[in-house]
């Protein structure tokens, strides 16, 4: 009796466990076509330490120096446009692919107020498409509240349109820069 008693009760643990879940991760992924070389566009994105291209950001400082040999200790803090304060997201170097023009990271430290996310990594890379740059930027994260049943603001909604919207914005500066291609 006693060990069936005990099955039960441990087959009724797993059955609760398997329902106690938290929140699904999210992923976005955005690319655009320019009129541009691969090498052209990579001049100017393919530069952890230099995220000036971005509308958004207003300026960026670097520890380390953006290169193979400093993964891992290459940190970027993104200094944001804002109308008051000075909201930042630092972010690690965690891959870098110069030959194959892409670049990997994560964010390391991010108020939910600034972007509603949490464990959240990115990569952007430009391939050739036939002689123009096509630059896809994805990325894979957690909302911002990681419990069930999150505020305004801080839920799945939140969270993918606030990346989706840091990535159209990135990539309609790059469009404005160097044109679409067809």
């Amino acid at each position: 009796m006693k060990i069936l008693t005990a099955a039960l009760a441990a087959t009724l643990a797993m059955a609760t466990a398997a329902f106690a879940h938290g929140p699904p991760r999210l992923k976005v992924e955005l690319t655009q076509k320019l009129n541009a070389t691969p090498d052209e566009v990579w001049a100017v994105i393919g530069k952890f330490e230099d995220m000036n291209w971005h509308p958004a950001v207003a300026k960026t400082e670097i520890t380390g120096d953006g290169s193979v040999d400093q993964l891992e200790k290459s940190t970027r803090v993104l200094h944001l446009k804002a109308d008051a304060g000075d909201p930042t997201i630092t972010e690690v170097l965690s891959k870098l692919q110069p030959e194959k023009r892409c670049y990997g990271y994560y964010i390391s430290q991010v108020e939910v107020t600034v972007l509603p996310v949490s464990n959240y990594a990115s990569t952007i890379c430009v391939k050739d498409e036939g002689g123009k740059a096509l630059v896809s930027w994805k990325g894979g994260f957690y909302r911002g509240y990681p419990n069930n049943e999150p505020p305004a603001g801080q839920d799945d909604a939140a969270a993918n349109a606030a990346v989706t919207g840091v990535y159209q914005a990135g990539l309609d500066a790059l469009a404005e820069r160097f044109g679409k291609a067809e």
